[in-house]
């Protein structure tokens, strides 16, 4: 990273979940084009190495990923695609094991990839994969907020329980935002979170913020559809209203006046505390 663009704060949001299908996706997208339309610049990740699906999603035609950066093939400002919005996209790879299981010298690569990268950014939205694998993991303890996606679904309440369980014990994070996906009132998500509170207050000591319900749209998959966000294709669809409220919340998150506000510390913390350590 350039020297102009290192000493700027660049604010790391990782979006999870513990169970798959849960929206991290779409929720990462928009949350991340709301940003753009609110004037911000805005990098989205995406961190599922081995089923990377955010070019998918987009109908971007991606000649080279991740894959390619980590094995020397070319750099990372290479493979950054332009998004809606004036989003800018890392695309990762899909379909190829090997991703989701770097060897140390491949995290090495990922460091001095992100420390190479010269770009005027604001935010770095980080979309992780499903479960608790160590890059999974990685991802969220590295940030500096951890959206938590939850549907209104037992298996995706136990399943988030049990990442932030493992994230709380394991590395000391204990501060979790969460998001209500796919409710069909304001009264369903308040519910789902005070479900899951009750599990994390009796067993964990963690700190849950419910911070935005998104309603069921059907927009979100017409607009899936046609290769876009809601955000941009239907700005006035119930989804879109909650997406935008997010971003303008977000945008009152502090940044840490330490190492911790910068896209560098972001991958140098990853891989430092990777799981070989």
């Amino acid at each position: 990273m350039s020297s102009a663009n290192r000493s700027r704060k660049v604010k790391v949001i990782t979006v999870t979940g513990g169970k798959g299908g849960v929206g991290k996706s779409s929720v990462s997208l928009n949350l991340a084009a709301a940003l753009c339309a609110l004037k911000r610049k805005v990098m989205l990740f995406d961190a599922d190495l081995g089923l990377a699906n955010i070019d998918v999603m987009l109908g971007l035609k991606v000649d080279k990923n991740l894959g390619h950066v980590l094995r020397g093939e070319c750099e990372l400002k290479d493979i950054i695609q332009d998004g809606p919005m004036g989003l800018r996209i890392v695309p990762a790879s899909s379909g190829l094991r090997e991703m989701a299981e770097l060897s140390v010298d491949q995290h090495a690569g990922l460091i001095r990839a992100f420390s190479s990268l010269d770009e005027d950014i604001d935010f770095l939205i980080v979309d992780t994969a499903a479960g608790i694998s160590d890059m999974v993991l990685s991802f969220a303890r590295a940030a500096q907020d951890v959206l938590m996606v939850v549907c209104n679904e037992p298996t995706s309440v136990a399943d988030a329980y049990a990442q932030m369980k493992v994230l709380q014990n394991d590395y000391g994070v204990q501060k979790f935002k969460v998001i209500a996906n796919q409710v069909h009132s304001l009264e369903e998500g308040k519910l789902m979170f005070s479900k899951l509170v009750k599990v994390t207050d009796r067993f964990l000591d963690v700190t849950l913020e419910l911070v935005s319900c998104i309603p069921a749209d059907p927009n979100m998959k017409k607009a899936i559809k046609q290769r876009s966000c809601v955000v941009q294709l239907y700005p006035q669809s119930p989804a879109a209203i909650a997406f935008r409220s997010l971003a303008q919340r977000a945008l009152s998150w502090p940044v840490p006046e330490v190492a911790g506000g910068h896209l560098e510390f972001f991958v140098e913390n990853l891989i430092s505390r990777g799981p070989e350590d």
